[in-house]
C-alpha cells in the first residue's frame, strides 16, 4: 500500500474514533427522551382546591428590533403558538432613536399576551429588564441606578435585575426581582466543536434535548439571590429568562436576503420549549397585561425546565391558623404553621431556608415540611429518576414564602 493512502487510511480510521463519544451522547438522549416521555404519561393531578388559575409563558425576548437579531414578529408570534403559551413578555434592547416597546409586540396576537418591555443597560454596566418599557427608560439610562428605579416605579413599570453574575449594585433598592437563570448565558458555555458534532448526530432527533449537554442550576445567581433577600429583609422575585433573538446559527442568503441553504440552532419555537415562567393569577380575574405585571412582580410565578417534564400544577403554598398563602406571599409564624407542596410528577424536594438546605423529601407528589423559625422559605425539585447530570439539575425553582 502506498504511502499516501496508508495516511488517508489512519485519518479516516482516526476520523471515525472521534465520533464514538458523540454516537454516545446520541444514545444518552435517547435513553433521556425515552425517560421523559414515561415521566409525563404518569402525571398526576393536583386535587386540592386553589384559588388562582396558572398560565404558562416566557420572559425576555428579543426581535429585529434589538439591533442583534432578525427575528421577526410572525416567527416569535409562531414559536408562542406551537408552544400553546399564553403569554411572552417582550425586553427590546433601548434606543435613542425610537421607543422599541412602543414598536414591538404588545397585547394580543394570535391569542397569546404579549406585554412590551425593555432591556436597558446603565452606565456602570448594570443591566435591568423593565415591564412595560417606555420612552422614559432610554432617557433615563444614564441615571444613578436608585434614581432610574425610582422613576420607573413612579410610572408603575417592575424592575428586575438582569444578569445577576455582573450585577454590581445589590445595595440598591426598589428593584423587584432577579433573572437567576438565562437561557443565552448558561448556552455561552457550549464547547463550539462539540456542540457542532452534537448537532450533527442530535440535530433532527432530539433539538431540545441538546440542551441538556450544557444545562446547569444556576447555583451562583441563586445564592446571589438569597442574598439579596437576606440582607435586604425583604422579598425579591425569581424569574427566568429565555434570552431568546433567534440569531444562533449559519445560513446562505441571497442578494434580497431569502435563505438558500442554513441551519438555525436556536428559533424561538425551540427556546421556548426549554425554560418557561408559570404565573398564578386569581380566580375571577383575566390574564392582562396588569395581572401577569403583578404575578411576576410580587412572586406568584415559579420558574420550570419543562423540556424534561411539564411543570404545570405545581403549587407551594403556607398554611397556618390565619390561612393559606401562596409563594411570593409571607405569613406569621404560628403554631402548626406549616409548608406545602405538590407536584405533578414524583420528584425530590428540598426546602431551603435563607438560602441553606434544611429538608429533603423524596418519591412522592405531596410533600409537607413543618415551620419553626422565620426566615425565606423556597423549594426546588429534582427529577432524580432522569438520567445523570439532569437528575441532578432543578426542574422546578419556586418563589419564596416569607415566614415572619
Amino acid at each position: 500500500m502506498k504511502r499516501g493512502k496508508k495516511i488517508a487510511l489512519v485519518l479516516l480510521i482516526l476520523a471515525i474514533l472521534s465520533q464514538i463519544p458523540f454516537a454516545y451522547r446520541r444514545y444518552k438522549l435517547g435513553r433521556l427522551h425515552d425517560a421523559i416521555s414515561q415521566l409525563n404519561s404518569q402525571r398526576v393531578q393536583n386535587t386540592s382546591a386553589d384559588s388562582f388559575t396558572e398560565y404558562v409563558g416566557v420572559m425576555h425576548v428579543h426581535s429585529f428590533l434589538g439591533g442583534h437579531s432578525n427575528g421577526a414578529f410572525e416567527a416569535i408570534i409562531a414559536g408562542a403558538q406551537a408552544n400553546h403559551l399564553q403569554f411572552v413578555v417582550m425586553t427590546e434592547h433601548v434606543s435613542r432613536d425610537f421607543d422599541t416597546s412602543a414598536m414591538t409586540l404588545s397585547g394580543q396576537h394570535g391569542g397569546v399576551l404579549f406585554l412590551n418591555g425593555n432591556e436597558v443597560g446603565l452606565e456602570n454596566g448594570n443591566r435591568l429588564l423593565v415591564v412595560p418599557g417606555g420612552a422614559a427608560v432610554a432617557g433615563s439610562a444614564g441615571n444613578e441606578i436608585n434614581e432610574f428605579i425610582a422613576e420607573q416605579k413612579a410610572r408603575k413599570a417592575a424592575v428586575f435585575v438582569g444578569y445577576p453574575q455582573d450585577f454590581k449594585s445589590w445595595s440598591s433598592s426598589g428593584y423587584d426581582g432577579v433573572e437567576v437563570y438565562n437561557l443565552f448565558t448558561n448556552s455561552r458555555q457550549i464547547n463550539p466543536v462539540v456542540m457542532f458534532f452534537d448537532g450533527l448526530w442530535c440535530y433532527h432527533s432530539y433539538p431540545e434535548l441538546l440542551f441538556a449537554n450544557f444545562y446547569q442550576r444556576p447555583s451562583e445567581n441563586l445564592s446571589l439571590w438569597d442574598q439579596a433577600m437576606i440582607q435586604g429583609s425583604r422579598h425579591v422575585v425569581a424569574t427566568a429568562g429565555n434570552d431568546a433573538h433567534s440569531n444562533v446559527g449559519l445560513a446562505l442568503n441571497d442578494s434580497a436576503g431569502k435563505k438558500l441553504l442554513g441551519i438555525q440552532l436556536d428559533p424561538y419555537e425551540r427556546s421556548f420549549r426549554l425554560v418557561r415562567m408559570h404565573v398564578l393569577v386569581p380566580k375571577g380575574q383575566e390574564l392582562s397585561a396588569e395581572s401577569l405585571q403583578t404575578a411576576l412582580a410580587t412572586g406568584h410565578s415559579f420558574i420550570a425546565f419543562d423540556v424534561f417534564g411539564d411543570a404545570s400544577g405545581f403549587r407551594f403554598s403556607a398554611t397556618s391558623a390565619s390561612g393559606s398563602k401562596t409563594q411570593g406571599d409571607e405569613v406569621t409564624l404560628e403554631p402548626n404553621t406549616k409548608l406545602t407542596v405538590n407536584t405533578p410528577i414524583v420528584s425530590r424536594m428540598v426546602l431551603f431556608r435563607n438560602g441553606q438546605v434544611m429538608q429533603e423529601q423524596s418519591g412522592g407528589t405531596h410533600y409537607e415540611f413543618e415551620v419553626r423559625e422565620r426566615g425565606f422559605y423556597r423549594v426546588e425539585a429534582y427529577l432524580s429518576q432522569l438520567p445523570q447530570p439532569i437528575g441532578n439539575q432543578s426542574w422546578i425553582i419556586s418563589n419564596p414564602i416569607l415566614v415572619r
